[in-house]
């Protein structure tokens, strides 16, 4: 009889009988758009023409020029804020009446109000959480249109240390379920025991029942191929569930497989109508830090490779798009990243359904600052009055993800500098705990002195992360006895994607002390070297920061700043520098040459990357590098003629030559048991005379309408070789079904606005980001230059 329930109530379920009764609708399209102070909004709002038309998400401060005049600064992008208005009209028809309609906002920044009907609904303050508002009790049903007003102000400035973005920026969501029905944030499902032969699932969720009804509540844990796995119900005595069951020889979710399951939780009632479904992914992993071993995953020893990122992408902003989201992870997972640490506020929803997906561990941080300021207008001034409810709302948003393991309640307190520090750690790591109790709770430091770390003392977290200051990294197992430790943020390595000064024979720190804003002797157009050998004066260079938390066994891992440069933040430069340099890849997506370092450290790939490019000065003493593994060493010929060999070091994660240029072929080849096992070749390339195109999109493909195409340009000489040393003009013009949506060539002082369709290229390479119109068909866009005209075409990707 159990099993024909089950499997009759799997049939109800798939075959849309209850669709109507519990859905969500995409929120996203027909929203009108006014940016307008009080005054201006009062004067045209019943004036359409005054409002433009915009999908969501949406960032109105990306699409300006760059300036000096905004009052963010350039460590805020260099762009404006302000405060705009969104507001749509739609219908709700007379059959969804009695029903519970709320509307949910995955983020927008950064105070958010909300009108439905000209009835105030409250207002939002943390500009990175999501949100939601029900609206049923004020809707018009059947005919009469409902209005949605939604007013967001980003005017206060500055209020970041980076760029935040304005606007309704994540996605929207309308949810329709029967007033008995799981509150989505009440429900937390977590694997208490896992292993190869058995897994345990344990759900505990809340019930909103205003009519005291008696139900059951029926389990359904469902495999990637469709197959029902394990089965459970349980008659409700109350408005809360704790229920367990298990599943024989489950497929565990690590960095390598990420075996994901579906869990269908249905309500019905007590003569077995269904009320509600809920479903949530959930995959069988178990975590554990080690004083000695550092990190744990199922069990196994597992170094932590991360990068930390920010939460723009790039010529987006702050728009999160997922297939963009997929880029950028994609980009990190070949490099051998299996961490992301999310800098320094809480995430898309979406980017943690990704690191699900994707196999990527998740250092998950809630906040920049408490109430000890870092900027005149940011997070401080709220924190007295939401921080627990907003410090709640993360964790119960974010629990179920198996990619989550840690929580970190803040990066760099100025309250770890006194008692308050001890007070408020313990508080909120305890709301942590009250809400989660299967993760570590931890906190990102940079007093390595016990006695005077106020965070540290209050003896609450249960993992200390440490920023920068390898120097300390022996000390930190005696100052901070019996705690498991990692490396939260390392290195701040400064470079230009392209740029190689000649090198020194110690790091440069621009600036060099904490006593200048900016670097006094750097480069006249504000680029880094890509050797890696400058850094901020905090941090130190990649090769370094890796090889000390590499030979350090306790150390559970390193989340290196950062894994792309982003916009805000551009140290050493003042304007018209204005986006950071410290990423491992450019704001373009692009990689850096130090990329490759990590790739032949934290992958088994065949890596062999050879720099600079080959165009010099007669005679010029040129630095040559290579970075490679799985050999003995290296070799070098400039023209045929070997220059010697060389390897890497215990102290030194490259292979290096001094050589003077002479134009021709430059060649390393690497050697693995006396034989040759790879080469790459730097030509000196002519004047640029051809564009090469080369579209991904393929792998960034999520199945949503938003997906985009990445046309990444090359410039060639007649040869076919890369042109580094002549960048030229270039125009995207959208063609058939393809729209551009912004251009980047990754430098990190070009001032044009990103959303505009020409763009200089950098070093020899640009960007554009297109959307087809209609994703199921083909689209192409032209390229337009001095060289002549390139057509690009766009091809949907082939379903299996």
């Amino acid at each position: 009889m159990t099993r024909f329930f089950f499997v009759l109530l799997s049939l109800l379920l798939s075959s849309g009988l209850f669709a109507q009764s519990n859905r969500q609708e995409n929120f996203n399209s027909d929203w009108r758009f006014l940016q307008a102070d009080e005054l201006q909004f009062r004067h045209v709002h019943v004036d359409d023409k005054q409002w433009k038309a915009v999908t969501l998400p949406h960032d109105w401060s990306i699409l300006s020029d760059f300036g000096a005049e905004f009052p963010a600064g350039n460590a805020g992008g260099a762009l404006p804020g302000g405060i705009a208005w969104y507001r749509k009209t739609f219908p709700i028809a007379t059959a969804d009446k009695g029903k519970h309609i709320t509307i949910h906002f995955d983020g927008a920044y950064r105070y958010t109000e909300v009108w439905i009907n000209g009835h105030y609904l409250g207002k939002h303050s943390n500009g990175y959480l999501s949100f939601s508002h029900e609206l049923s009790s004020y809707l018009h049903y059947g005919g009469k249109p409902n209005v949605l007003a939604v007013r967001v102000d980003n005017s206060q400035q500055p209020n970041s240390r980076w760029y935040s973005g304005s606007g309704i920026y994540r996605d929207v969501v309308l949810s329709y379920k029967d007033v008995t029905h799981f509150i989505p944030e009440e429900v937390f499902v977590s694997t208490p025991l896992v292993s190869k032969d058995e897994g345990t699932v344990r759900v505990r969720a809340s019930i909103a029942n205003p009519a005291n009804q008696k139900l059951t509540a029926a389990f359904s844990l469902i495999d990637d191929k469709g197959k029902v796995v394990a089965e459970s119900k349980e008659k409700m005595q109350d408005a809360a569930i704790d229920a367990i069951f298990s599943v024989n020889n489950p497929k565990l979710w690590d960095v390598s497989s990420p075996n994901l399951y579906r869990l269908q939780m249905t309500l019905l009632t007590a003569q077995g109508k269904v009320l509600n479904r809920f479903e949530q992914r959930i995959g069988f992993r178990s975590i554990a830090f080690d004083v000695h071993k550092g990190f744990f995953l199922n069990g196994q020893q597992l170094k932590l490779k991360g990068v930390c990122l920010h939460h723009d992408l790039g010529a987006l902003g702050a728009v999160f798009n997922k297939s963009a989201a997929k880029r950028q992870l994609l980009i990190m997972k070949d490099m051998g990243a299996n961490a992301i640490r999310t800098a320094h506020n809480p995430p898309a929803p979406a980017l943690l359904d990704l690191c699900d997906e994707l196999g990527i561990l998740v250092y998950n941080e809630a906040y920049d600052m408490w109430q000890k300021r870092k900027n005149k207008f940011d997070y401080h001034v709220d924190f007295k009055e939401h921080h627990v409810a907003d410090l709640q709302a993360f964790v119960k948003r974010d629990r179920n993800h198996p990619a989550v393991i840690m929580w970190s309640i803040g990066n760099e307190i100025r309250e770890q500098f006194d008692s308050t520090g001890t007070v408020l750690t313990k508080e909120m790591t305890a709301v942590v705990k009250a809400l989660d109790d299967t993760r570590p709770v931890t906190a990102a430091l940079t007093e390595t002195n016990y006695e005077k770390n106020f965070i540290a003392q209050a003896e609450a977290l249960d993992v200390l992360g440490f920023n920068y200051k390898f120097e300390d990294y022996d000390k930190l197992p005696k100052e901070f006895k019996g705690v498991p430790l990692i490396a939260s943020e390392t290195t701040s390595g400064l470079q230009t994607r392209g740029v190689y000064d000649a090198l020194h024979d110690t790091i440069q720190f621009w600036p060099a002390s904490s006593k200048d804003k900016f670097v006094t002797n750097g480069n006249p157009d504000f680029s880094v070297s890509a050797y890696d050998n400058v850094a901020a004066y905090w941090g130190t260079s990649h090769e370094r920061a890796w090889l000390e938390v590499k030979k350090r066994e306790f150390l559970g891992g390193i989340f290196v700043w950062t894994g792309f440069d982003y916009l805000g933040e551009p140290v050493p430069y003042p304007y018209p520098a204005r986006s950071s340099y410290y990423g491992i890849v450019d704001l373009a997506g692009f990689p850096k040459d130090v990329y490759y370092m990590y790739q032949s450290e934290w992958t088994e790939k065949e890596v062999l990357h050879l720099l600079p490019h080959w165009n010099w000065k007669a005679g010029e003493m040129v630095d040559v590098w290579a970075y490679y593994n799985q050999a003995d060493e290296v070799e070098l010929f400039l023209n045929g003629k070997s220059l010697g060999k060389s390897q890497k070091t215990a102290e030194r994660l490259h292979a290096t030559w001094q050589v003077a240029f002479a134009p021709g072929e430059l060649k390393v080849v690497k050697y693995r048991d006396g034989k040759a096992v790879q080469e790459q070749i730097r030509y000196t390339a002519g004047a640029a005379s051809q564009l090469k195109a080369e579209v991904t999109h393929d792998d960034f493909v999520t199945g949503d309408k938003t997906d985009l195409y990445f046309v990444e340009v090359q410039l060639q000489d007649v040869d076919g070789h890369a042109v580094q040393h002549d960048d030229i003009e270039l125009t995207f013009l959208s063609a058939d079904n393809a729209t551009i949506v912004g251009t980047d060539n990754g430098f990190q002082a070009d001032l044009r606005s990103l959303s505009s369709p020409q763009r200089k290229t950098f070093k020899g390479k640009a960007l554009a980001i297109v959307r087809l119109q209609d994703q199921t068909r083909a689209g192409s866009i032209r390229v337009k230059s001095k060289l002549g005209e390139l057509t690009v075409s766009l091809l949907p990707k082939k379903t299996e």
